[in-house]
C-alpha cells in the first residue's frame, strides 16, 4: 500500500494529488493508495482519502504501507523513514500557494544527500520517482538524539 500523507498546516497540496490520481488511472500505481489530504481542496477520484487522520489511525496507516509519498516537510519524512518506509518527497512550492516559500527543496536535498529518500523534484516526474523507489536501497535512520542528550548530562555533570 502507498500512503500518501499531506501535513496538517494550512497549505493545499492539489497538485500532487492530481498527479497520484492519473499515475492510478493509466496503472503507474497498482498499489492500493490512501492519501490523507489536509486542506487540500482536490477531490481523489481513484483512491480513497480522508482529510485528517488522528494520531491512531495515522500509526495504523503507515504500520500497513510499504511507501510514503509526501511533501517535503520534516516531521512527515523522519516520521516514514524511522519506520522504515520508502518515501518520496515532493516538495511544495511558493508559486502554487503550497507554501510561503521554497524551503522544502532545501530539506528534500538534504534527506537525498543522506540517501534516506527518494527525491521527486516535480509532479510529472513522479513516474519516474515511483519506478526509482522500488528499486533503490536507502539508508536507515539514525537518531542522534542520544547523543544530544548523552552531552547535555556531561555538561550538567561537570558544571
Amino acid at each position: 500500500m502507498i500512503f500518501v500523507t499531506l501535513g496538517s498546516q494550512r497549505f493545499q497540496f492539489n497538485r500532487l494529488l492530481k498527479k497520484i490520481d492519473e499515475c492510478v488511472a493509466d496503472g503507474t500505481i497498482s498499489d492500493e493508495v490512501f492519501a490523507q489530504i489536509g486542506v487540500s481542496d482536490y477531490i481523489p477520484q481513484h483512491y480513497i482519502y480522508k482529510s485528517f487522520l488522528d494520531r491512531n489511525e495515522f500509526a495504523c496507516t503507515i504500520s500497513k504501507c510499504d511507501t510514503v509519498i509526501t511533501h517535503g516537510g520534516t516531521g512527515a519524512i523522519i516520521g516514514a523513514v524511522k519506520k522504515r518506509k520508502k518515501v518520496i518527497a515532493v516538495p511544495r512550492l511558493a508559486r502554487y500557494g503550497e507554501h510561503v516559500d521554497d524551503h522544502q527543496i532545501q530539506l528534500i536535498r538534504q534527506f537525498d544527500g543522506l540517501n534516506l529518500i527518494c527525491p521527486c523534484w516535480d509532479v510529472e516526474d513522479l513516474k519516474a520517482a515511483i519506478q526509482t523507489s522500488k528499486m533503490e536501497q536507502y539508508q536507515e535512520y539514525e537518531s542522534n538524539s542520544n547523543i544530544i542528550i548523552e552531552s547535555i548530562v556531561q555538561f550538567i555533570e561537570n558544571n
